[in-house]
């Protein structure tokens, strides 16, 4: 069971959804008829999945969907009429997990909602990665840069350098990257 907020700016439409989600065994947390207030509510509701359905996605709708995005990242089924191109570009970097052209039909409903968490999972678990990847990099550069200080002010070669920021690092029970970052704080404030 998943709890849905939806926004639909036609009520009767948003009505005949909220009966085929309910129908399928989900939650419907609320009824927006606009994206203006899904900051506040996905803080207030935490749903497990945000439904839109718009004759064509606003600008406002899709600034305020990448706000969610970064804020709140949940899954985003989105049902529009609209099949330009730069519109469903623009969706999709908004945050959306699945466009649908052409209308809801309510029979498809749960497998386009399971397909859209199935997208926003895997999306998520690439910018884990990358996120993990880009704080290696970062990690490695301060962890280099504080060799080459040590290189230089002790005429060490890689490797010692390298074994002494690690040792230091165990005795006192900290990352090698703090460390790291400290013999270069050091080294700023003894070279100005």
């Amino acid at each position: 069971m998943l709890k849905i907020l939806v926004i639909d700016e036609i009520q009767e439409r948003a009505l005949d959804i909220c009966k085929a989600l309910t129908t399928a065994g989900h939650e419907v947390a609320a009824v927006l008829s606009d994206a203006f207030q899904l900051n506040s509510k996905m803080q207030e509701m935490r749903p497990d999945v945000v439904l839109i359905n718009t004759d064509s996605p606003s600008r406002d709708t899709l600034e305020n969907l990448a706000v969610m995005h970064q804020n709140f990242p949940r899954p985003v089924l989105m049902f529009s009429e609209d099949d330009a191109d730069d519109v469903i570009r623009l969706a999709m970097r908004a945050g959306v997990s699945s466009y649908v052209v052409d209308g809801l039909a309510p029979e498809r409903l749960e497998s386009l909602l399971r397909v859209a968490t199935v997208h926003f999972d895997q999306f998520m678990a690439l910018r884990q990665e990358r996120d993990d990847a880009q704080r290696k990099l970062s990690e490695r550069v301060i962890i280099d840069r504080a060799k080459g200080v040590l290189m230089k002010a002790r005429g060490m070669d890689e490797d010692e350098a390298y074994h002494a920021l690690r040792k230091l690092a165990m005795e006192r029970g900290r990352k090698l990257v703090e460390v790291a970052e400290e013999v270069l704080a050091s080294a700023r404030l003894l070279l100005g």
